[in-house]
């Protein structure tokens, strides 16, 4: 058996896209160990080597199937949630390129754990190449026996259908997404009751992330225990983090979690261009609050971690700017974003992210006034914890962090005021 493809998500294997390939590096062997297991064994390995979810939340992923009932009526679904659009995020689109059946596998096997007979994989709409990717991969699958009707001669049966997303941001949230699939237009869902007892058509579903899922076979190949070992004890196993901005060499980089951060600037992305200064970075995707270049001793790739340094893994989209950013023009566009991909439905980001935006607008035209630095925290504070769902918060939270740990970068874009005209002495 290839330790090394047993161990990493994206080993490097040649045309490991291709399920032959895949097969003779022992592809789909944890999904043979598997349907020898009780589902309910399944479950419990995955919980028990803490695995905790890629797509931002950190959440355990082994409890998180606990809640599927056992006992229904209703069909159960899983969806795979590929709607990769987060600014600074490009991981998922290199599992569907690179290693598509490991992503099948563990969605067969997932499947299995909690019963459910079919699974959709939401992509983002916008991922045109990497869909027919997946589509090839999920067919090839299919011809093989490993996806559909009596799976490798057991009586487990389940299928798997690519869903192509909606084109909107706001569709990675996991209840837009059901809609999205279900044909509504994508609005997230007021929680409870939440998807394991009320998702897709009103039926039990879990949500999970694509390379979240892409970690269950190394767990069942590997056993919960040598799982858990691998990298940070409390956030364990690989983790795929893209690192993009000023450094010499951009990529999507496997690592266990828990690296520290200037170990992932200088040893995997080979440093910054001009050996300049680190002035900022944002570690997990442009909804995580932003750190401080002589900050960063200490932070490293893992929840703790991240937490202890006033930020968050997020999606590990890291993006890291030198010592000659211009941090109010980076925070206006991301601002842009969220005001754009915001979908109307709750108040407070529909009309903060728009105020959000047009104050800082103020700033990149040096045309801002000194009370516009509060009045922007104002705003940002007013969003936060006050929607429906955490895109207020992905809005709020770079505005925030950036005002706390950058404020003289505002202060210095403050219009200063004309002095006013004194009235003739002499009249």
């Amino acid at each position: 058996m290839n330790e090394v493809m047993e161990t990493y998500i994206l080993p490097d294997i040649k045309d490991l896209h291709k399920l032959d390939v895949y097969e003779a590096n022992g592809g789909y062997k944890a999904l043979r160990k598997a349907l020898g297991m009780k589902p309910e064994e399944v479950t419990d390995e995955v919980k028990k080597s803490n695995l905790r979810g890629r797509g931002g939340a950190c959440f355990p992923t082994g409890l998180k199937w606990t809640f599927m009932p056992k006992q229904t009526t209703k069909p159960k679904y899983l969806c795979v949630n590929g709607d990769e659009s987060e600014p600074g995020t490009f991981k998922d689109r290199q599992i569907f390129e690179l290693n598509p059946h490991l992503l099948l596998e563990g969605t067969v096997i997932a499947c299995y754990a909690m019963g459910i007979t079919t699974a959709y994989l939401y992509i983002r709409g916008e991922y045109g190449k990497w869909i027919r990717m997946m589509e090839k991969a999920l067919a090839d699958a299919y011809a093989k026996g490993y996806v559909g009707e009596k799976i490798l001669g057991s009586e487990f049966t389940t299928n798997v259908v690519i869903h192509k997303g909606a084109g909107a941001y706001i569709c990675g949230e996991e209840s837009s997404l059901m809609n999205s699939i279900e044909g509504e237009r994508g609005y997230p869902r007021v929680k409870p009751p939440f998807p394991a007892q009320n998702g897709l058509w009103g039926c039990p579903t879990t949500i999970n992330n694509v390379e979240t899922i892409s970690n269950v076979p190394l767990i069942i190949n590997n056993g919960w225990e040598r799982y858990s070992k691998i990298g940070a004890p409390k956030h364990p196993g690989p983790i795929l983090v893209g690192v993009s901005g000023h450094v010499n060499k951009p990529g999507v980089y496997e690592m266990p979690t828990g690296v520290p951060l200037l170990e992932i600037i200088h040893k995997y992305a080979q440093g910054i261009p001009g050996n300049k200064a680190i002035k900022a970075v944002i570690p997990g995707g442009s909804s995580t609050m932003i750190l401080r270049g002589d900050q960063l001793e200490g932070a490293k790739m893992d929840a703790d971690s991240m937490k202890a340094a006033g930020s968050s893994v997020g999606t590990a989209g890291m993006i890291v700017m030198d010592e000659d950013t211009d941090l109010i023009k980076v925070i206006t566009r991301i601002s842009k974003f969220y005001y754009h991909e915001s979908c109307g439905q709750c108040t407070p980001c529909r009309e903060g992210t728009g105020w959000l935006w047009k104050v800082l607008k103020r700033f990149e035209n040096n045309d801002a006034r000194r009370e516009d630095i509060d009045l922007l925290m104002d705003v940002a504070n007013n969003i936060e914890g006050n929607t429906i769902c955490a895109l207020g918060d992905a809005a709020a939270w770079p505005v925030q962090s950036m005002i706390r740990r950058f404020r003289d970068e505002f202060e210095k874009r403050v219009k200063v005021a004309e002095p006013r005209m004194l009235a003739d002495a002499s009249a």
